[in-house]
């Protein structure tokens, strides 16, 4: 008989940030790929892509001061920053899992927990994205919607071509980690237990199989 242990590590507050984040990220990538190859794309037209870009852009940004509100409240932001004194152990191990320990089924090193939600990679990963890449990527979007109040903020950083690029770089490294996030999300002991788990908030960790 199978035991498995029900772990509730997923709040509502943060299922809901996810699922609308998700939802922006893909209006923002489909209408992303109508505005940059307006010649060769024709499913949305160009006024409705560019209207509809700019209203996930704005969701994006309050669910993003949503998810820092939620975070740096009671200290919860701490579950994104590794343990230094072990990380290197860690994420060598964690390396080794992702490398070949997975394809042989072995055991993922990294247990989750309400407290130690991401392995080492993870956290490191996400304080880069959150804290670093999706602001910039909001920035050069708001520079890019209002190019006559942003203008000093643009010369600043090279020009409009500079901004634009950076706004482009940046749709296709998030358009890329959406993919790899996807499926490192079917590694779990069923292809879609941690899909499950973002929406039932319930994290299942398969336990011993008694024989009697």
């Amino acid at each position: 008989m199978s035991t498995d242990e029900r772990i509730h590590v997923h709040p509502a507050p943060v299922r809901l940030w996810h699922w609308i984040n998700a939802a922006c990220f893909l209006v923002l990538i489909l209408t992303g790929l109508r505005i940059r190859f307006a010649e060769s794309l024709s499913f949305l037209s160009l006024e409705r892509a560019v209207s509809l870009h700019n209203t996930a852009g704005l969701l994006l940004l309050a669910d993003y001061l949503i998810w820092l509100f939620y975070y740096f409240s009671e200290g919860r932001i701490k579950i994104y920053f590794p343990d230094l004194r072990g990380f290197s152990a860690e994420a060598v191990k964690q390396v080794r899992f992702y490398g070949h320990g997975l394809f042989r089924g072995e055991a993922n090193p990294h247990v989750m927990s309400p407290e130690n939600k991401f392995n080492p990679l993870q956290q490191n990963a996400y304080l880069s994205i959150m804290f670093l890449l999706l602001p910039a990527q909001i920035a050069s979007g708001f520079f890019l919607w209002k190019i006559k109040g942003f203008e000093n903020y643009i010369g600043l950083l090279g020009g409009i071509r500079v901004v634009a690029t950076i706004h482009v770089f940046f749709f296709f490294f998030f358009s890329a980690f959406l993919l790899v996030h996807c499926y490192l999300a079917t590694l779990g002991h069923t292809p879609l237990a941690h899909f499950k788990a973002m929406i039932t908030g319930h994290e299942e960790h398969p336990g011993e199989t008694a024989h009697h």
